[in-house]
């Protein structure tokens, strides 16, 4: 592409300008401080379901326990009222009568040991419940402050969005009627640029790779046609020559 005309040039600028916008948006939508906060919070809910996990297993597991605790108390309680209506019954002989009240006295001793395992897991299992509720509770508050930036991230991105697609049509109109050869160009050079394929000439300084060039590089430039697509010595995009 050596010519284009001096009008199409110099709309590039605005051309460049509206994908420049583009650009940012683009990133500021990549970057939205929500989308770290709501990836922050990712992380510490779970962090705290590994904490949530083992605590319900040890709430589970303790019920259980207790479960069984309590069922073996029964089982003596029950075991020693039998006997109690045995030798209450006085249907028992004096040595079967003995033999009842030495198996209650054993059977006193063993309830008591049960009562007081029952007693320290239901001590256990209280501490935990406890726990658990406090997690519980923690990932309810984390999890409401995500849905919370979830919202406001949404609404950010509608607002990026909307923009965009502002933008986007503002540019597909700023490039209608330049000449095509100019415009391919244009957009082979920002892709390859990081996004900045023409750049106004200041004096001698381009001002898409700010360096300032050789006095005798912008004489050639100067010698062209207002028609001749300038490029730049260094970073080789197109120059816009305002007073072209």
């Amino acid at each position: 592409m050596s010519t284009a005309p001096p009008e199409d040039q110099r709309r590039l600028l605005e051309v460049q300008a509206l994908d420049t916008r583009l650009q940012q948006l683009t990133h500021k939508r990549a970057s939205l401080p929500s989308i770290a906060r709501i990836a922050e919070l990712d992380a510490q809910i779970s962090d705290l379901s590994t904490s949530l996990v083992a605590s319900r297993t040890a709430v589970s597991d303790l019920k259980r326990e207790l479960t069984k605790a309590e069922g073996d108390v029964e089982q003596v309680r029950n075991r020693a009222a039998r006997d109690q209506t045995r030798l209450d019954s006085g249907q028992v002989g004096a040595k079967d009568a003995q033999a009842l009240v030495g198996e209650l006295e054993s059977l006193a001793r063993r309830q008591e040991v049960l009562e007081e395992i029952e007693l320290g897991v239901m001590e256990r299992l209280e501490a935990h419940e406890d726990a658990l509720a406090k997690l519980d509770a923690a990932n309810d508050e984390l999890v409401a402050a995500k849905t919370a930036v979830e919202a406001e991230r949404d609404a950010q991105l509608a607002e990026v969005d909307a923009e965009v697609a502002s933008v986007t049509a503002a540019r597909a109109k700023a490039v209608e009627g330049i000449d095509a050869g100019l415009v391919t160009l244009y957009d082979r050079l920002r892709n390859q640029l990081g996004g900045l394929g023409a750049a106004v000439l200041n004096g001698r300084r381009c001002e898409g790779c700010r360096l300032e060039l050789n006095p005798s590089d912008v004489a050639a430039i100067k010698a062209k046609g207002p028609e001749q697509v300038a490029r730049c010595e260094e970073c080789s995009r197109i120059l816009v020559r305002l007073d072209a």
